[in-house]
């Protein structure tokens, strides 16, 4: 039992020792009729045993937490005393074992999340002036070319500026497709390059990179305890005391001390500490496959519990990406395919939203784009950059030289050729197709108070709450102000989760029980506040976490409570003496095999 061990020597190890320990005693017994050393070496292991575990509740007591521990300390005393200690060997092959079986457990449920660890790119191939050079993966710079060969997994976030290849991002987003990929499309760091060479133009370093995001939370998932651990510890109190009742109560009818020890020896603690932890990180694995990157045991307590949430607008409830809606040329020499050409080859290269909604429509329009070169990114301004020999910019109507700025509430740039201002782009919110079906879901999962926090104009905002069902809107937020809203909230409706994916979103997503990042395009600030992240562009992906938490919580509940119920029946049969400490103790493990599988239910989809 892990609250008892930290004491140097793995699991395993102690499991082996006991064993091998076990089989001498079997031996000095039965075949050398040498029961009294027999006794004395499992009373010593016995020793050295419960001074080890008496120093992990120590350790447990002082962290703030209460141990249980104390029950197998007094099985393994008791049975020593009265002479059982086939019983008491047995006790400590129970103890041993199930902490062994608990870390299989435990790396069986989380295996998903570790493989992210173990198939870090370690190399890439970069291109300086035709040659190829294989250098370490953190050595790689933004805006250096490299070469990705077929089969091999992306080294870095990058653009793709010549190849074409089918992609495997299945370890990222859950996606079992393989995803096509051509000129100017994204690659993530992680993801497997299929048949086609690629050539990448590297827009994060390695240690910004979408695998190491998901690397640095996995680490944070597996580090963090669950607050349900520590519930479910809770019950340890009444339970010793239902054990140390009843073993006392069958000693004083009785009038015979073994009683005591062998109530004791079937009042297993371990349904409270493996059930629920086995079936936290069971459920985390499972979240895993499913897209969802759960950090820890906590999030999916208060995700089980959540009674609101709070949604960002933009590339949350909406695409991430605008339609062009209106393109309008005030040049006569230009047509509208001509400034969208431009407009969408100056863009092509930046990571912006309105980049990758100028970028996709001139695509889906079949306008060949032009090379661009010497792009800058002036912030809060647009872009700059040359393009089929023409100084093109991009952005806001004075950096374009537009003397007025449109009369329209919604989202516009401006483009300028040579200096001189040729006309402006209009952009429209696609609403995600899957929005209202997840308000809906997530009503009918218990969430009945659904917020939308954003900072567009109140009345986009309002039309958009309307088509997916949003009940409450705060329009114009700043950052301080969102989080103002989540500290606003009464404790009825709480827990409170919140969903975004911009920079802007990040203080909230830190503020809120439990904050969720949409981190396939989402920025890595709002993915390192987050508790979760959804790495399928997909928001459906929220309802499945609430509903897989809810699920996860049920089976944990569930299995500790079968532990109790299989322990307290067992213990009123062994105070009428019909179960010897020696079967009593082999009974343990069975307990604990018992509570195991019921927790890892919680790793299958059902």
């Amino acid at each position: 039992m892990k609250q008892g061990g930290g004491v140097g020597m793995s699991n395993v190890k102690k499991f082996l020792l006991t064993m091998i320990i076990g089989l001498v005693a079997l031996i000095l017994e039965f075949g050398f009729q040498q029961n009294r050393l027999a006794y004395w070496l499992v009373a010593i292991v016995g020793g050295v045993m419960t001074i080890t575990m008496l120093m992990g509740m120590v350790k447990t007591l002082r962290s703030g937490k209460y141990g249980v521990d104390i029950l197998a300390i007094t099985a393994i005393i008791a049975t020593l005393l009265v002479g059982e200690y086939w019983a008491s060997l047995m006790v400590l092959i129970m103890l041993t074992g199930g902490d062994s079986l608990e870390d299989y457990a435990g790396h069986q449920a989380s295996r998903e999340l570790r493989a992210l660890l173990d198939h870090s790119p370690q190399i890439a191939h970069r291109i300086d002036q035709e040659t190829i050079k294989d250098l370490e993966v953190d050595a790689v710079h933004v805006g250096d070319l490299i070469l990705v060969k077929p089969g091999e997994l992306v080294p870095v976030d990058g653009r793709v500026i010549a190849g074409e290849s089918l992609v495997d991002e299945s370890s990222l987003t859950g996606e079992s497709r393989p995803v096509e990929k051509k000129l100017s499309d994204e690659l993530m760091s992680g993801s497997v390059n299929g048949d086609g060479a690629l050539r990448l133009k590297v827009i994060k370093a390695a240690k910004d990179s979408q695998y190491q995001t998901l690397v640095k939370l996995v680490k944070e998932s597996e580090a963090k305890p669950a607050h349900f651990v520590r519930l479910a510890d809770r019950y340890a109190v009444p339970f010793t005391a239902i054990a140390y009742v009843i073993g006392g109560v069958a000693w004083f009818v009785s009038k015979d001390p073994v009683r005591f020890a062998e109530v004791l020896v079937v009042a297993s603690p371990c349904p409270l500490i493996l059930a629920a932890p086995v079936a936290l990180v069971a459920g985390m694995s499972r979240s895993s496959r499913n897209g969802i990157v759960v950090k820890t045991g906590t999030t999916i307590e208060k995700l089980a519990r959540a009674k609101s949430i709070a949604f960002d607008k933009t590339g949350t409830l909406t695409e991430g990406k605008l339609s062009v809606e209106k393109i309008q040329v005030i040049a006569s020499h230009y047509s509208e395919d001509e400034l969208m050409k431009y407009a969408a080859s100056g863009e092509q290269e930046s990571s912006h939203i309105l980049a990758r909604s100028l970028v996709s429509y001139a695509k889906k329009q079949q306008l060949s784009l032009y090379p661009v070169t010497n792009l800058e990114e002036i912030t809060g301004q647009g872009i700059e950059a040359q393009v089929n020999g023409k100084n093109v910019r991009v952005g806001k109507a004075a950096f374009a030289g537009s003397a007025t700025e449109l009369r329209t509430k919604q989202t516009a740039v401006y483009v300028a050729i040579d200096h001189h201002y040729i006309g402006s782009i209009t952009f429209a919110d696609i609403v995600r197709k899957e929005s209202a079906a997840t308000i809906k879901e997530l009503n009918t999962l218990g969430i009945q108070k659904t917020i939308m926090l954003t900072g567009d104009h109140a009345s986009i905002a309002n039309t958009i709450a309307k088509e997916v069902g949003i009940s409450e809107v705060h329009g114009e937020c700043l950052p301080e102000e969102k989080i103002q809203v989540l500290n606003e909230l009464k404790e009825v409706d709480r827990p409170a989760i919140m969903v975004g994916d911009g920079v802007n979103d990040a203080p909230a997503l830190a503020v809120a029980d439990v904050g969720i990042a949409m981190g396939a395009h989402g920025s890595s600030a709002a993915s390192e506040s987050a508790d979760a992240v959804i790495l399928k562009d997909d928001l459906s992906r929220v309802s499945t976490a609430v509903h897989l938490s809810q699920d996860t919580m049920r089976i944990a509940q569930q299995s500790v409570l079968i532990g109790i119920v299989i322990c307290v029946i067992l213990m009123l049969i062994a105070s009428t003496g019909a179960i010897p400490a020696l079967l009593g103790a082999a009974l343990q493990e069975v307990i604990d095999t018992i509570s195991i599988l019921s927790a890892l239910r919680a790793r299958k989809d059902r």
